[in-house]
């Protein structure tokens, strides 16, 4: 449709034009004293025409001789702005292929073209950026081949040329790869100062957070770790089930690393909801305190949502965790300050009570009653968890707590029958 259009625009054209000039008359007169010229206006029209025409192309005839100085230098710069590019394709190839020295040749090679370029006057609006990558480009390579010297100086060189305004979004690239290669050196506190000079926005990345989290492994700070490891979960760089487990491994290192009630109890409370109530955590954390000698109340408070847990379900702990629950609720019971208290005699009455072939159960009700001199009670309990125990340790303590019963009764022949009992276990 657009052909046919432009066909009868030019059809139009050519009879207008016929019309116009096949009739028309006029004349122009040209007087040049003492000369007297006529010309038709058909021709002086097409003499015009002409001679525009040749103005026109003459001009720019002109203006390209005249321009030739200026295009030869485009397109040198052309050419070397293509042999940068390619200069820095080749670099990045020889890098991802595993030839670090052709791929640092080529990334100096980069730097070398664009300083020409540079030496020529013109400018390519990116040398801030293509310095920075190739520069960075030479010190990966360095690196690869652990030559830290010649790394360093082009690092060095990257840095500078980072801060320009066209390079600053590379800074942060040039501050992540410092901090990769000080934890390959095994340097966890320069990792850590690199990381800390990113901006809030970059210091919160998913591969900021990573390196943070080995650096804070490899430093120790168990602390730094399992904050990090947080922002790594919530950001779904772990899975659930990995982000959980390495999050109650780094909660049992901060509480082993206590060596005090206070740094116990700050490490605690550095401790959100979900880690407190993990078994584990809560198991070492309790019995870490024990261990410590005082604050048995505070132990059997950490302890006591474990406690319903197991209570609600049977299945919430294994037989193990269980029983590590058990036996550091019987160790803080048997201390001096650690008498179990109305609220706890309830808790375990009724959940023994409730499931009275639990042997676990038993067993801690057994020795809950001997800490309150019901011996009676407490025999008979211990002896009915002896029938139903699988553990062989705990089966050994209900033993030689028998042998204590009857040494306080002063029957020698069952003491001696239970520690022969508890001695073959």
């Amino acid at each position: 449709m657009r052909t046919v259009l432009w066909f009868m625009a030019l059809f139009s054209v050519a009879v207008a034009s016929a019309l116009f000039a096949g009739n028309n008359q006029s004349t122009v007169t040209v007087f040049w004293a003492p000369y007297r010229v006529d010309l038709s206006l058909n021709l002086v029209l097409l003499a015009l025409t002409g001679l525009f025409v040749t103005l026109h192309f003459a001009l720019r005839t002109l203006s390209g001789l005249l321009s030739i100085p200026q295009q030869a230098r485009r397109w040198r710069v052309l050419q070397r702005e293509r042999s940068i590019h390619s200069a820095l394709l080749d670099s990045l190839s020889h890098f991802m292929s595993g030839r670090f020295v052709r791929a640092r040749k080529a990334a100096e090679l980069v730097v070398s073209l664009e300083e020409s370029v540079a030496r020529s006057g013109e400018i390519l609006g990116y040398e801030g950026r293509l310095r920075t990558i190739s520069h960075l480009l030479a010190a990966e390579s360095a690196h690869a081949l652990q030559d830290r010297a010649v790394r360093d100086a082009h690092f060095q060189l990257a840095l500078a040329h980072a801060d320009r305004r066209d390079a600053q979004d590379a800074r942060d690239g040039v501050q992540l790869r410092a901090a990769r290669w000080a934890l390959d050196d095994r340097d966890a506190p320069a990792a850590l100062q690199w990381l800390d000079q990113l901006p809030q926005g970059a210091g919160r990345r998913t591969v900021a957070l990573r390196l943070r989290f080995k650096a804070a492994r490899l430093a120790g700070q168990s602390r730094v770790a399992l904050e990090t490891v947080r922002l790594l979960t919530k950001h779904r760089a772990f899975s659930e089930v990995a982000g959980k487990s390495i999050t109650k491994g780094l909660a049992i290192e901060l509480i082993l690393s206590a060596y005090d009630q206070v740094q116990l109890q700050r490490a605690w409370d550095t401790l959100d909801a979900a880690e407190q109530q993990i078994p584990e955590v809560a198991l070492e954390a309790a019995e870490r305190l024990l261990s410590l000698g005082s604050a048995v109340t505070v132990a059997n408070q950490w302890l006591l949502p474990l406690w319903e847990k197991t209570v609600q379900r049977t299945d919430a702990l294994t037989l193990q965790q269980r029983i590590r629950l058990v036996r550091a609720l019987e160790r803080g019971f048997g201390s001096e300050d650690g008498t179990p208290d109305s609220a706890w005699l309830t808790r375990i009455e009724t959940a023994q009570a409730r499931d009275p072939r639990d042997a676990v159960l038993q067993y801690l009700a057994g020795v809950v009653c001997m800490r309150l001199k019901l011996w009676g009670k407490s025999q008979q309990m211990l002896k009915q968890s002896l029938s139903m125990m699988q553990d062989p340790e705990l089966r050994r303590e209900a033993w030689r707590a028998l042998a204590g019963l009857a040494e306080q009764r002063q029957d020698t022949k069952a003491a001696a029958e239970a520690y022969r009992e508890a001695a073959k276990r």
